[in-house]
């Protein structure tokens, strides 16, 4: 039995356990959802109550939320991850990379399964998706928004932004993809995670980041450097919480969360001393308390 499995097992044996969240699995009959050009999007709802939409990081799959969805659909919550297109078990076209679109393809889960006063979460890129989201369609289908090592608002330095990187940096990092998407992956993935990070929770992430081709990671990196978020953010009309680790290397704290929530009105930011990027599993128990506490208030 390999990793993935592995962990689908143990997923469904806590789900036994949980008698209410799987019997309210097994009553809701499948949706297939499908983005506005036809891309067909594939997504896991689990659990009952008030619903939490999970938008993933750059790379990853909805499988990241493997332990989120485990804990708080045990707390009387709903919760639906997706993959975004190009990754996991969604359709990969050759097009649709563009912000705009991400933001439109999580609009189609939210309508395609009907959800009203829903919460959204989203780690890294995930969290500029459902930035993009609320511009451009609004919060009235939202309860509160929880923003978890996101990137943004703008991670590229220029006259008016002296926070991020050069884009020759970016342009740089998307060159070594290009050649060797494996190397690159192997030569940060220390940064991700803590010394304490069992060599299995590691190799489950890697291994859902090298399932993504690199011409998606590529592509969804251009429509995420190639965003400025700024204007966006007065609109988040909603509860707002910002998580983020002080030690995170891919998106630094100054940059980026400090930034977002300086730019939404109201917004709380939770600081994790020693917390990386990967903090929703060096810092699951945390994590996974905070958002019980935030979604269910």
């Amino acid at each position: 039995m390999n990793r993935r499995n592995i962990l689908t097992a143990g997923l469904a044996i806590s789900a036994v356990a949980a008698a209410r969240p799987a019997v309210a699995a097994s009553r809701r009959r499948p949706v297939a959802i499908h983005a506005r050009d036809g891309t067909r999007l594939f997504h896991r709802d689990w659990g009952e109550g008030r619903p939490v939409v999970f938008v993933s990081s750059w790379a990853l799959s909805s499988e990241m939320w493997a332990y989120q969805v485990a804990h708080l659909s045990e707390q009387g919550l709903r919760c639906i991850a997706f993959d975004r297109r190009g990754h996991g078990r969604s359709d990969a076209p050759s097009q649709g990379y563009d912000m705009d679109t991400l933001a439109d393809d999580l609009a189609a889960v939210i309508d395609g399964l009907g959800l009203k006063d829903v919460a959204l979460v989203g780690h890294s890129m995930g969290g500029a998706e459902l930035i993009r989201y609320l511009a451009r369609h609004g919060s009235a289908k939202v309860s509160r928004v929880v923003l978890l090592a996101a990137v943004g608002p703008n991670v590229v330095q220029g006259p008016d932004n002296p926070y991020g990187a050069p884009m020759a940096y970016h342009q740089a990092t998307m060159a070594a993809w290009a050649r060797d998407f494996p190397a690159w992956a192997a030569a940060n993935e220390a940064a991700f995670f803590t010394p304490e990070t069992s060599p299995g929770m590691r190799a489950w992430l890697v291994d859902q980041m090298l399932e993504t081709p690199a011409p998606v990671a590529i592509a969804t990196f251009k429509a995420l450097i190639g965003r400025d978020l700024r204007p966006d953010l007065p609109r988040i009309d909603r509860p707002t919480l910002v998580i983020h680790g002080d030690r995170d290397a891919s998106a630094p704290l100054a940059a980026t969360g400090e930034r977002l929530a300086a730019g939404i009105r109201g917004a709380r930011l939770e600081v994790y001393a020693g917390a990386p990027h990967g903090l929703f599993v060096t810092h699951m128990d945390r994590v996974n308390r905070d958002l019980a506490t935030f979604l269910m208030a």
